[in-house]
């Protein structure tokens, strides 16, 4: 069974009418497990919900760097209560995205510090975002980071800063960019991590792996990943599904149920 270490089953409206669908398309596909990762107050609720009422799903609850500037001490109270419930494993999204600069680099560096350390009070590890921000990445989580440490969600960086997180206990964790015609480089960091630090995700709706870039993403296509990830490894996609799911339970701190349905095969919807 796979775990899928980043969705956003409740961003937006792309799930709205068939969520329930997806996840059964995803579990026929092999995955057992999904991270439903919040992005702002105003979907916390909503990612703390799914998780509660639907089976093989967790949730994460944090604020997104393009959305900093809701990181008010009454926001982190109000995500800390909804972290209380068992279904979050996790606070995330959070970090710093230079790319976009929807909120100014002060205001990103402060939210991600003070979330940092709101997650190791409770002892959470987070899912972190990090975009043209290497340097001021890895520097907050050294000095802020709890010890339940994290992961860096979607990587795509070089294997400098890919060591650099390693050395302060972080997973890493591929998206369907690994997938891509020109992500070789990105091929070469993924072949060099350590293998009890690997995670997979699709980062649904968004990051469809090739050749399906640009439509839809969802849950079940995170077996596109992995397989390619095994290939990048020169590993079968059963030793790597076992390899990532126990990361994923190590963790978040959970243990990923196998006895559901088996798949109706071996690869996802097209």
């Amino acid at each position: 069974m796979i775990c899928d270490s980043h969705a956003h089953l409740d961003h937006g409206e792309a799930f709205d009418h068939d969520r329930e669908s997806v996840l059964l398309r995803a579990r026929r596909a092999g995955v057992a497990a999904v991270l439903n990762v919040a992005t702002s107050p105003a979907d916390a609720a909503a990612t703390v919900a799914t998780a509660r009422g639907l089976e093989g799903v967790w949730g994460a609850v944090g604020i997104h760097p393009h959305e900093a500037a809701a990181c008010s001490p009454a926001a982190l109270d109000d995500l800390a209560a909804l972290a209380a419930d068992p279904v979050v494993v996790a606070w995330g999204e959070i970090g710093l995205d230079y790319h976009y600069m929807h909120a100014p680099r002060p205001v990103q560096r402060e939210a991600f510090a003070r979330q940092l350390e709101r997650a190791g009070r409770l002892g959470l590890p987070v899912s972190v975002h990090s975009r043209e921000a290497d340097g001021d990445t890895i520097d907050l989580i050294r000095r802020h980071a709890g010890p339940a440490g994290g992961v860096i969600h979607c990587f795509t960086g070089g294997w400098d800063l890919a060591r650099a997180c390693l050395d302060l206990g972080f997973h890493i964790s591929f998206s369907g960019i690994l997938t891509f015609p020109g992500a070789g480089p990105l091929r070469a960091v993924a072949a060099r991590v350590p293998a009890e630090r690997l995670l997979v995700e699709t980062d649904s709706p968004y990051l469809a792996p090739a050749p399906r870039r640009g439509g839809r993403n969802e849950p079940a296509r995170v077996v596109e990943v992995l397989e390619c990830l095994a290939r990048t490894r020169g590993v079968s996609a059963t030793e790597m599904a076992a390899t990532t799911t126990a990361s994923f339970e190590k963790l978040f701190g959970v243990k990923v149920r196998t006895d559901g349905p088996p798949p109706a095969s071996s690869s996802p919807p097209g």
